[in-house]
């Protein structure tokens, strides 16, 4: 018999079903759907897996772009003791193939937009293939043409709704989702995440942002993402609506922001300077007064970017967090900017006599226990750890479910891969990866640290640090830096120019003047023109950054 009390992702329904029941709950495209409708697709879909066979844990992948039904998924198969492994639309055929050989799932669910990019896995790539389902098909033709798939509405024909109340089922370990991360290079890793770290981060969510059963959530980030996922069930358990568009348009996010008169959304660096220049193009300085709630993750926002957000969504509290896969999204929270006050929440690092280290990423989640492990050479920074319910089961291994020894189940810390220091407010101070730091003339410098004060000048837009090879230093530390609007780049002073203009002397003081150590200070600035290349989940491809830059000095070197 079923123990109900073990934490269970659709505990959700149960409040849809009866608070939301007659309310709107999700809007996708013209089709909206109340807290009834949606609660019965789940339950309908949920019944029509157990009749195709799915079984407890059972890995079901999704490749697919932001829906309502992406979320009856979900649901669905937890509900019946799946997996589920979102699979990103971004990659390649290689890398989808090495993710569903690392799961193997047994079922794979696809839309009209990935379908072409799915029919390329072959059944001999993937021998523990099953079903393919199409999870909607607009066209007729279509669906007749590659009748090797199932369809959604297929599975629930002629299903009679399930009670909620016979229906939950756990996978091993209560494990439910496995989230893809890869770093910035290698082999897809499959995060197994369990239905208590999604419960327990969507907790720690409402309580630190605010969000409540009034709220209209806009989601900007793709739900195979871990910040999609877990501030989706965040609003499921809230009982929030959901506005869901296919893919993130700083354009068509705005009209919609005023069309459902959104409360609330999530954003990354990149999204928010989209937003802020469509919205500068085309709105003329209309403002998004419903907007309430603004949370961002991926990398802080500038000080001029975060000046440009308060003025387009005036009535907007804005929240940053950090966070991690591993940890099933946010480990801190703190607010960069509140209306009430009308002033940007700077933290200023508390120990005044020594140089500034890190960026202040806010105080642990009301469930996060964080500690640093300190450096030999150094009395307050050091590895960042964390354990608690929200920390994954362990990376998925081929033909089991592996939990590591860094699981928290048996009371190990979590290795995040930063290096931080908390200060004596409870702080996090976050420096940069331990795997991406530069070792110059013998001493640590971390790219995240110097591109947290790069991007406190109001010239610059986004910046990347690297380390290139040096005879004398080991390694030379480098920036690479985009300009904002309006900014010119010389390294030779012209007071006669009316545009505000930047150069490398201008830089490094700078960063003088915010106290960056001196051997943390770039030797060299380059000005970089384009954007820089991300991976799929939007982190700097550094190497990639590297190798231009070295063939950029080469460059310099053979024209002396």
């Amino acid at each position: 018999m079923a123990n109900y009390s073990r934490p269970h992702l659709c505990h959700c329904l149960t409040r849809l079903a009866s608070v939301k029941r007659n309310a709107v709950v999700t809007v996708y495209g013209q089709r909206r759907r109340t807290g009834q409708e949606f609660v019965d697709g789940v339950l309908r879909l949920a019944g029509g897996l157990v009749r195709l066979g799915l079984r407890n844990g059972d890995v079901v992948s999704i490749a697919a772009l932001n829906s309502d039904l992406f979320l009856e998924w979900l649901l669905a198969v937890a509900l019946v003791g799946g997996i589920v492994a979102p699979l990103n639309y971004r990659w390649s055929l290689k890398e989808t193939k090495l993710a569903m050989q690392l799961v193997e799932p047994v079922l794979l669910v696809t839309d009209e937009a990935c379908v072409s990019w799915c029919i390329d896995v072959q059944n001999i790539d993937i021998p523990s293939l099953k079903w393919r389902v199409l999870m909607e098909s607009t066209s007729t033709d279509f669906a007749s043409e590659h009748n090797q798939f199932l369809t959604t509405e297929m599975l629930k024909q002629n299903v009679l709704v399930p009670s909620l109340s016979t229906t939950y089922a756990w996978a091993p370990d209560d494990a439910v989702v496995i989230c893809f991360t890869s770093g910035t290079t290698g082999r897809p890793k499959g995060v197994t995440i369990s239905h208590l770290a999604f419960i327990t981060q969507s907790l720690a969510k409402i309580a630190v942002v605010g969000y409540g059963e009034d709220d209209v959530y806009l989601h900007t980030s793709p739900l195979v993402h871990i910040g999609g996922l877990s501030s989706a069930m965040a609003m499921l358990m809230v009982g929030a609506s959901h506005v869901l568009l296919p893919k993130f348009d700083a354009n068509t996010a705005l009209k919609v922001m005023e069309q459902q008169h959104v409360t609330c959304f999530i954003t990354v660096p990149a999204m928010m300077a989209d937003l802020v220049s469509v919205n500068r193009t085309t709105k003329n300085g209309d403002q998004n007064s419903c907007v309430r709630k603004i949370l961002n993750g991926g990398g802080s926002l500038s000080t001029e970017l975060l000046k440009d957000a308060a003025k387009i969504f005036p009535r907007a509290k804005i929240f940053s967090a950090y966070g991690m896969t591993e940890a099933c999204s946010s480990l801190t929270f703190m607010t960069l900017y509140d209306p009430t006050t009308q002033e940007s929440c700077k933290v200023t690092y508390p120990l005044v006599s020594r140089p500034k280290q890190g960026t202040c990423v806010g105080k642990p989640a009301p469930h996060i226990e964080l500690m640093v492990k300190l450096d030999e050479n150094s009395w307050r920074v050091g590895k960042l750890l964390t354990r608690g319910p929200h920390t994954m089961l362990g990376y998925w291994s081929l033909h089991e479910n592996a939990v590591t020894s860094e699981s928290s189940r048996n009371g190990a810390w979590l290795d995040t891969g930063d290096i931080g220091t908390i200060d004596e407010f409870g702080n996090l101070w976050l420096i940069g990866r331990s795997s991406g730091r530069i070792k110059t003339g013998g001493e640590n410098v971390y790219p995240e640290e110097v591109e947290a004060v790069l991007l406190e000048h109001p010239g610059i837009v986004s910046a990347v640090v690297i380390g290139v090879m040096d005879v004398r230093l080991g390694e030379m530390v480098v920036a690479c830096v985009r300009l904002q609007e309006n900014w010119t780049w010389s390294d030779v002073e012209n007071r006669r120019s009316r545009d505000p203009e930047l150069s490398s002397e201008a830089l490094k003081h700078h960063c003088r003047t915010q106290n960056l150590t001196g051997f943390k200070i770039p030797k060299r600035f380059v000005r970089w023109e384009k954007q820089f290349p991300l991976t799929t989940t939007g982190k700097v491809k550094r190497d990639e950054v590297r190798r231009e830059v070295m063939s950029h000095f080469q460059l310099l070197t053979s024209s002396l």
